[in-house]
């Protein structure tokens, strides 16, 4: 099971659909958040989609932005239900950690903090709301560093 790495115009129709439809039954329907998923920067040049394929079904998915500020951003983690409990998305993390050259930051979903914290994350601000679930900005260790914060 490898990670496969795309940027949006590298996305066939149909890995643009499992990825849309895993993040849209996990973050909408599973965890109740009615939000637009679909936010405009998966087609932004500078984002990456990234995922741990298992015989053609996406078992554990993230995105990487490229900020202003020179960071990595990522976001929509995500783990198909079929595929918890089996370390898919430390894999996932750990190649993204390992990938990225700069500093890295997250908005982690406050009761996943504790497991950030295992791929050397730290909390760099207060907890906040987003549509309803609560969220604390998060930055790599190693990414603070680089990053003179």
């Amino acid at each position: 099971m490898g990670v496969t790495s795309r940027t949006f115009g590298e996305l066939s129709p149909r890995e643009l659909h499992d990825i849309l439809a895993l993040r849209s039954a996990v973050f909408v329907v599973e965890q109740a958040c009615l939000y637009l998923d679909i936010d405009g920067r998966d087609v932004e040049p500078g984002t990456g989609h990234h995922w741990l394929d298992d015989g053609g079904r996406i078992a554990a998915y993230a995105r990487t932005l490229a900020e202003p500020a020179g960071e990595t951003r990522i976001g929509r983690v995500v783990t198909h239900p079929d595929h918890r409990g089996r370390g898919r998305a430390r894999r996932l993390m750990e190649h993204l950690v390992d990938a990225v050259a700069g500093p890295i930051v997250l908005d982690a979903q406050s009761y996943l903090v504790p497991w950030y914290e295992t791929l050397d994350f730290v909390v760099t601000g207060p907890e906040f709301d987003d549509d309803g679930i609560l969220h604390v900005p998060m930055r790599l260790r190693r990414g603070a560093a680089q990053s003179g914060t």
